[in-house]
């Protein structure tokens, strides 16, 4: 039996027709575009996946296959925010400015496939924290069902398990950027480095992961019960960032947690 709140977002997709789904290949953003699939049919669906410096290569390989896997319309978009001196300052704003950037082209697609609305995945749950790429979303008219369906991030994965998505337990992800922190210049190498790193810490059994770069440290956030791991697995870990060209490497005793770079704001 469905529940309450899938049956509504069920609804708020149905009413929209045809739709472009900012997919990222994320848990979130996976359920939209399976439950748009399923309402609105594949005629009436395409996913916009962002290619850019900022995004995980594997993370845009694994969207492109989750597409295939449930034969969703897709195209993939070259994002142009490494291009803007105000994205690369990195000031508290870089959200904002790279979600501007995305969906300016995602708009302007949309008005030449004739699409009425493009959805994107926020939940309730991002609601508290520090996400100014919001405002672009409510400038651009850009809709959130999950949110306007009341859906949490619990709510999303248990949905998802129950549609038997493969995305259900995935790991939470985000723009390469949003490991560094603000005022510091974001350079294509860094992004490269971070990717890197972070891949390496996932081929070791990490599963939530994140490097913050503060130059030549490394600070990694793993899960508070997988902390005891990365010191039964300092030495590999060691290794691989200072090959990598990180000469310091410490670990988060606070464990992952999400946007902790926005502490200090």
């Amino acid at each position: 039996m469905k529940s309450e709140k899938l049956q509504r977002l069920e609804e708020i997709i149905r009413s929209l027709g045809t739709v472009l789904v900012a997919y990222s290949g994320g848990v979130d953003s996976s359920l939209l575009l399976k439950v748009a699939l399923d309402v609105l049919g594949r005629e009436n669906v395409e996913a916009m996946i962002a290619s850019s410096a900022t995004y995980p290569s594997k993370e845009k390989m694994d969207a492109v296959r989750f597409c295939e896997s449930i034969g969703a319309q897709y195209s993939v978009i070259e994002t142009d925010e490494m291009e803007d001196a105000r994205f690369i300052e990195n000031t508290p704003q870089r959200c904002y400015i790279c979600k501007s950037h995305l969906y300016d082209e995602i708009l302007k697609i949309a008005r030449e496939r004739g699409s009425r609305a493009v959805v994107e995945g926020s939940n309730v749950d991002d609601l508290g924290d520090y996400r100014p790429g919001r405002r672009a979303i409510e400038e651009k008219g850009i809709m959130s069902p999950l949110k306007e369906a009341g859906l949490t991030k619990a709510e999303i994965r248990a949905i998802s398990r129950e549609l038997g998505l493969p995305t259900h337990a995935k790991p939470a992800k985000a723009c390469l950027a949003s490991r560094i922190p603000y005022h510091t210049k974001i350079e294509k190498e860094t992004l490269s480095l971070i990717e890197a790193g972070e891949a390496m810490l996932e081929g070791l059994g990490f599963g939530q992961v994140r490097i913050r770069c503060h130059g030549e440290v490394a600070r990694i956030e793993v899960e508070p019960e997988e902390l005891e791991k990365v010191f039964k697995k300092r030495e590999a870990i060691v290794n691989g960032l200072s090959e990598l060209g990180f000469r310091y490497i410490a670990a988060d005793l606070k464990g992952y947690r999400t946007g902790s770079l926005n502490e200090v704001l």
